[in-house]
């Protein structure tokens, strides 16, 4: 079953969100790789990852076919006021989460942010586009945020500071209201997700320039070859063909099941960790990973099985 807006499967849709989501969650370690082999910091990364994937994306648009394009033209003021908001949402999206590991640690900063983005989506879905989640789809997302709490805070001793969690919330609504308007635009009838992508890093890296300037946006390095590498890796996969498929994906899948398959990020993490960098696997992670790849299963389940029926809502 395809979405009639923009004639993307919605099976296609979930499986565009749980790629993202696993791309996603290479960025961590290899974000981490690059604070080893450097003094960047992570404003400055967020920049050159954004602008970066903005001449990979601009590049993919270029070599596409017309075919391949939207078949609906939207006006030129609303296309740079959708891409203004997505673009500033991302921007915040992304560096108040850095605030917030920043301040309270990389797990509260996690859970706070991934666990509130699907309830403020949920909610905001409910407002805005009348998406109902039904029983069966609030149970999964509890079980979602439940596995998050486990994986995130069952191993290790976590800091709970106001500020942190301010900037965690902060980021949630950021990545609340990016996905609530790719939604809104698909179900219109103009998502367009490699020009959606291109506009949007564009204001992003707008956006980050002199935040990054005045962090340092050269960094220094001594394995330079290793630095660019990295940045080529987080810039072509857990940006620019994550963020595609993202933008292609929640255009056509229901808000609430978008931000609960986002969590396949920090499960991705968890199990890159565990096999490549030696991390130990406990009991603690593998309740957690099971209890959110359980409550994933269950929404893509609900969701293609809504979209088969024609409903509205997740039973």
């Amino acid at each position: 079953m395809s979405n009639a807006a923009s004639g993307l499967p919605i099976g296609r849709g979930l499986l565009y969100l749980i790629v993202a989501g696993v791309a996603w969650g290479t960025a961590g370690a290899a974000a981490s790789l690059a604070y080893g082999a450097s003094d960047i910091g992570p404003v400055a990364l967020s920049f050159w990852r954004c602008a970066a994937g903005l001449v990979l994306l601009f590049t993919a648009r270029l070599l596409r076919t017309g075919g391949a394009r939207a078949a609906v033209r939207e006006p030129l003021r609303h296309k740079a006021r959708r891409a203004g908001v997505t673009g500033v949402c991302l921007a915040v999206f992304q560096t108040a989460y850095f605030a917030s590991v920043e301040a309270t640690g990389l797990a509260v900063a996690t859970v706070v942010t991934l666990g509130a983005g699907p309830v403020l989506i949920a909610l905001g879905a409910r407002l805005t586009l009348g998406e109902r989640l039904g029983r069966g789809g609030v149970l999964a997302v509890a079980g979602a945020l439940a596995g998050l709490g486990v994986l995130m805070l069952g191993g290790e001793e976590a800091s709970v500071r106001p500020w942190g969690v301010l900037s965690g919330l902060l980021s949630a609504a950021g990545c609340c209201v990016m996905t609530l308007v790719t939604r809104g635009r698909g179900r219109d009838g103009g998502a367009d997700a490699t020009s959606t992508s291109v506009w949007t890093f564009a204001v992003t890296s707008l956006c980050l320039l002199p935040f990054a300037l005045a962090e340092g946006l050269v960094p220094h390095t001594t394995e330079p070859g290793l630095l660019l590498w990295l940045l080529a890796y987080i810039a072509a996969v857990p940006t620019a063909l994550a963020y595609a498929l993202y933008f292609a994906a929640a255009a056509v899948v229901r808000s609430a099941t978008v931000s609960v398959i986002m969590l396949l990020e920090p499960v991705g993490a968890a199990v890159l960790a565990v096999a490549l960098l030696g991390e130990r696997l406990t009991v603690t992670t593998l309740a957690g990973t099971l209890l959110m790849l359980g409550s994933v299963a269950g929404l893509a389940v609900a969701e293609t099985r809504g979209a088969a029926d024609g409903e509205a809502v997740l039973v």
